[in-house]
């Protein structure tokens, strides 16, 4: 049984869109523990479905497929592209042969030029996850949403999954609502209440689970154009559940120009909108392990679902030993109106509170004003305190926060000595050379008390501290 780590990225790249099932397949190719996600699958209250999981090739390349496989009174054939996406007449000539088929064997092959690697290779591009009501001439089971909370109660998985699965559930049931003007209490799931999506996004939510997945990147999902037939009539793709699900979500949607076909499954964007974290890749990252997941539909474009576990790389200047990383915030504020006195108060009240540094920049604002920009360098822990000195003292009415990463040297505070007493000196590092730099306020209290001139007594400080090197 595969262990559960956390502290992982996820980065899904759905440059050929996102169904269900290519969610899971993808997850499963990524490590998710099969026996962890057949007990929950096991567990579900219902018949009349089977899964198989196994390789295929998409355009060449090998990919991990989920199939749910349903009987003859469940099966709803989402992945007839005659159906979904042929003419008017293609549409009633097939839809006469399947109710013709249905009043004997049930023995659908869909024989559509797949790519056949055993019996369940289906090269076609999606899942069995839509919300389109597929008339297919055969009873199908209409649920409410009180019906998917009790079935998704009643599976063996962990209560991290059950939050996810019904959070992903939520999101179809209240973009059903706003496209069908009801309640979300009184939207009837037909494809999204029926069997096969239910296990889709039961498993989904396990496999996320097991894997320990804490962060989810989705920049965008890559989405087709025409249309799309249901049992309400023609829609246009995207259809009205995924702009919902994306609208809600604030979810990036790309359409593909000149790709035809539905890409992007009502399922596969409720999970990408319910794992989803961040929509901004790091500039750069290191691929800890890669995931591809096989969709069913048969388009021009191969739908394949690639996860990667991903550790962001430093594009940073590279810290040597010498160098040590450090965040650091930068306070911002111009000010026109106040006295040169209040300002240099302010600077002395601010290094008294802990900033790292105060300076001003002369400038000029509006209406010709001469005004100087106040800059204050701290810590982020002393933001609020030092802000607050900047509003009680001066007239400014705004402060800008500006976050910075820098590189510094090690350093030391070394004390010592010379004839005219002890003494502070600052020992950075570089490359393993020590370079002193005398502190002020020691170097001018030596002075006060020796008469000895600034610059004679620096030479002194710096030159002890270059004798006195430490290990």
């Amino acid at each position: 049984m595969a262990e559960c780590n956390g502290g992982k990225t996820l980065y899904l790249e759905c440059t050929s869109g996102i169904s269900g099932d290519m969610s899971v397949a993808a997850l499963l190719d990524l490590g998710a523990d099969q026996e962890v996600l057949m007990r929950a699958l096991n567990s579900v209250p219902d018949e009349g479905f089977s899964i198989d999981i196994h390789r295929v090739k998409k355009a060449g390349v090998d990919c991990c497929s989920f199939d749910v496989i349903l009987d003859a009174a469940h099966e709803n054939h989402d992945h007839d592209m005659a159906y979904l996406h042929g003419t008017v007449a293609e549409q009633h000539t097939h839809l006469h042969e399947h109710d013709h088929e249905h009043h004997h064997d049930h023995d659908h092959d869909h024989d559509h030029d797949y790519e056949h690697h055993h019996d369940h290779d289906h090269d076609h591009d999606h899942d069995h996850d839509h919300d389109h009501d597929h008339d297919h001439g055969h009873a199908h089971h209409h649920r409410s949403f009180a019906d998917v909370r009790e079935i998704l109660a009643q599976i063996d998985m962990t209560e991290r999954a059950h939050e996810i699965a019904l959070k992903i559930f939520t999101l179809v049931a209240e973009a059903e609502s706003k496209a069908h003007a009801v309640p979300v209490e009184e939207v009837h799931f037909h494809e999204v209440g029926a069997i096969d999506s239910i296990v889709d996004i039961v498993a989904a939510a396990v496999c996320f689970d097991n894997l320990g997945i804490d962060e989810v990147i989705v920049p965008s999902l890559n989405e087709g154009q025409g249309t799309v037939r249901c049992a309400h009539g023609i829609l246009p793709v995207p259809v009205p559940a995924v702009t919902n699900i994306c609208q809600a979500a604030q979810l990036p949607l790309h359409i593909m120009q000149n790709v035809q076909g539905e890409f992007v499954t009502p399922t596969g964007a409720a999970i990408a909108a319910a794992l989803r974290t961040s929509s901004v890749l790091p500039d750069a990252f290191v691929i800890e392990k890669i995931g591809l997941g096989a969709g069913k539909r048969n388009y021009e474009r191969a739908s394949i679902l690639r996860a990667f576990l991903i550790n962001p790389a430093d594009q940073k200047k590279k810290i040597s030993e010498s160098e040590t990383a450090d965040a650091i915030w930068k306070l911002e504020s111009n000010i026109d109106d106040s006295t040169g006195e209040q300002l240099g108060f302010t600077m002395e009240l601010l290094m008294k509170a802990g900033a790292r540094d105060v300076y001003f920049i002369p400038i000029f604002m509006k209406k010709n004003r001469p005004a100087y920009e106040l800059n204050v360098i701290c810590k982020e822990e002393k933001i609020g305190e030092l802000e607050q000195i900047i509003f009680e003292n001066t007239t400014t009415i705004g402060i800008r926060r500006v976050p910075y990463q820098r590189s510094i040297l090690q350093r030391e505070i070394r004390e010592v000595e010379t004839p005219y007493g002890t003494a502070q000196c600052k020992v950075c590092t570089v490359n393993g050379v020590e370079r002193p730099y005398p502190e002020y306020e020691s170097v001018a209290k030596l002075c006060r008390e020796s008469g000895v001139p600034f610059q004679e007594m620096y030479l002194l400080v710096k030159n002890a501290a270059a004798s006195s090197k430490q290990d």
